[in-house]
């Protein structure tokens, strides 16, 4: 499986993983696209948008409400295990799309959520904000100055938090090895990031049971999920380090 990079595992120093939802649904975390995409027959795409949360914010927090609890229920497989082991052979950082905190549960230190997490709120006006692990009732809740609170996450339309995404950056314009899990990289602006590694030459690893759009670009094409991959590459940096 990863036998074009296994003379190349030496030099690796610096991993960095684009993570999407591929990998969380391999968690039972439903995606947004596709029949896993559909709630209630509502759209989830349509109604992951600041539009949708003040045409109805009711509707767009009951449907939080349910993912947040199949996420709380969801545990860490195989694939985020392996890349939280990765750790111990090199310097791993993880930016992820997705908001499920997955990562950080399997033991990943180095997380940069792109699109925010599920578990924090804030203002829709002001500037407060709160990390919330328990079910959020009278909906849609309401913050100290009275205005409608929000889930803490980068809707459609919406710009990534500019730290983050200059950390993002940062990481991916100086990796030796970049793998995208999980992800079909249509999402921008996260879909840039493989551009940013392959200015540094660093090596691209595509893992996904499908073709993206940025398949030709990549160094190396595992057609298998994360779960059934990336435990065989952390045996690979076992085996040779």
């Amino acid at each position: 499986m990863f036998e074009l990079i296994e003379d190349q595992i030496t030099k690796f120093k610096k991993i960095v993983f684009v993570t999407g939802a591929g990998i969380s649904q391999e968690s039972g975390i439903p995606t947004f696209r596709g029949n896993d995409g559909l709630w209630r027959n509502y759209d989830a795409m349509k109604l992951a948008t600041i539009d949708a949360f003040y045409d109805n914010p009711k509707l767009v927090w009951e449907w939080y409400n349910e993912r947040r609890r199949n996420i709380f229920q969801a545990k860490p497989n195989s694939g985020h295990i392996a890349i939280a082991e990765l750790e111990k052979y090199a310097e791993v950082v993880v930016l992820t799309q997705n908001i499920d905190g997955l990562h950080q549960k399997s033991g990943s230190s180095k997380v940069l959520e792109l699109h925010g997490s599920i578990v924090k709120i804030k203002c829709s006006v002001c500037d407060y904000r709160e990390e919330i692990l328990t079910e959020i009732t009278n909906l849609p809740p309401l913050c100290k100055c009275g205005n409608i609170l929000r889930p803490d996450v980068v809707w459609f339309g919406e710009s990534l938090p500019q730290d983050v995404w200059q950390n993002a950056m940062n990481f991916a314009s100086k990796c030796d090895l970049m793998i995208i899990a999980g992800t079909s990289l249509v999402v921008s602006p996260a879909n840039t990031l493989p551009i940013y590694a392959k200015q540094n030459n660093a090596t691209l690893i595509e893992i996904n049971p499908e073709n993206t759009t940025m398949s030709g670009e990549m160094n190396l094409e595992i057609r298998k999920t994360s779960a059934e991959s990336l435990p065989k590459l952390v045996s690979l940096f076992k085996n040779k380090l």
